[in-house]
């Protein structure tokens, strides 16, 4: 059975909890450390779920630990499984699921292919030399083996807020992509001064992103800086400020001025990776994965569709190249 890991609960507002996989979400993250969140009132609401049944399973624990009965809503901030894989869990109780129309759409169309690869990287059968490794850390880590990727059924749609109230304590729902994904929203809390952000945001680790637009992520960190929030809970990361936000949205504009440069210039993608100085961004988890910021870059300057299909192996084979070159660049 794979190591559920370290899972802090803390109450960031009065009865508003996050759930921060790995040491208090610190650096150093481990594949996969999503957050997650819960609130009490109203029946409870549940912000994202985890990537496979062990980790949800200690994640509703750690809800009951707090409040007796299932919630009566989960929201998922995306379709990416780390934040929603263990949705069963929660549908199996009557727990009301809620997402974008485009969160939903991805789900029902990785029903069963994604069970399959996950698999596939933990096991490494097939697997280039490239994702070995990574898929060994998968294996050792999450048990995807009775996963039922279960979508929400209560969609959100773009430019329609969803109110939710939680016995007089408001929620709103926002849609705020395509950014990292097709179908992101975040979780605003209005009357608490509390975000959570889903993947849109992550702190103090190296973003990494799928569909959507270099522009429109910019637009929905702005998004989250204009609620003016006290906490921001992050997919990924230790719990963040507005600074912190605004400081993801200085790295992408950054990165997108340094790759515009070299790719126009007949770069590689991982050559024009390999070009641009960090600075201080270096120090963030996982600095490789500027490679998916670098190949959004190259696709919108080459005029693809921002949901064309990426090939993920592709990627990360592209991670490991851009991560031996700075290795060799250093020695």
């Amino acid at each position: 059975m794979p190591d559920v890991g370290e899972l802090t609960v803390v109450e960031v507002a009065a009865g508003v909890w996050a759930a921060l996989q790995g040491s208090r979400g610190d650096v150093g993250l481990r594949i996969g450390e999503s957050n997650s969140g819960f609130v009490a009132d109203g029946g409870g609401l549940v912000i994202d779920t985890f990537w496979d049944l062990p980790r949800t399973r200690r994640l509703l624990a750690a809800w009951h630990d707090v409040l007796p009965g299932t919630p009566a809503r989960c929201v998922n901030s995306h379709a990416n499984g780390d934040h929603c894989w263990g949705n069963q869990l929660l549908a199996e109780q009557g727990t009301e699921l809620i997402g974008h129309r485009r969160c939903a759409a991805a789900m029902e169309h990785e029903a069963e292919g994604s069970p399959k690869l996950m698999h596939m990287l933990a096991t490494t059968e097939g697997l280039p030399p490239t994702m070995a490794a990574f898929g060994r850390e998968l294996g050792a880590l999450y048990d995807f083996a009775d996963v039922v990727v279960t979508p929400p059924t209560t969609l959100v749609d773009d430019d329609v807020d969803l109110e939710i109230d939680l016995g007089g304590r408001r929620a709103v729902v926002i849609s705020v992509g395509p950014a990292h994904t097709a179908g992101d929203v975040i979780v605003h809390l209005p009357d608490d001064g509390v975000v959570f952000t889903g993947d849109v945001l992550f702190n103090r680790c190296t973003p990494i992103g799928w569909e959507g637009t270099t522009d429109g992520w910019l637009a929905a960190l702005d998004r989250i800086a204009t609620l003016a929030p006290e906490v921001v809970v992050p997919g990924h990361g230790p719990l963040a400020t507005v600074d912190d936000v605004r400081a993801v949205r200085d790295y992408f504009a950054y990165v997108r001025d340094e790759a515009t440069e070299h790719l126009t210039a007949g770069a590689t993608v991982v050559e024009a990776a390999a070009k641009i100085d960090l600075g201080a961004y270096a120090q963030w988890a996982e600095p490789e994965r500027l490679i998916f910021q670098v190949a959004r870059v190259g696709r919108e300057l080459a005029g693809e569709p921002w949901d064309a299909p990426i090939d993920a192996i592709e990627r990360f084979s592209m991670m490991a190249e851009l991560t031996r070159t700075w290795a060799a660049t250093r020695d």
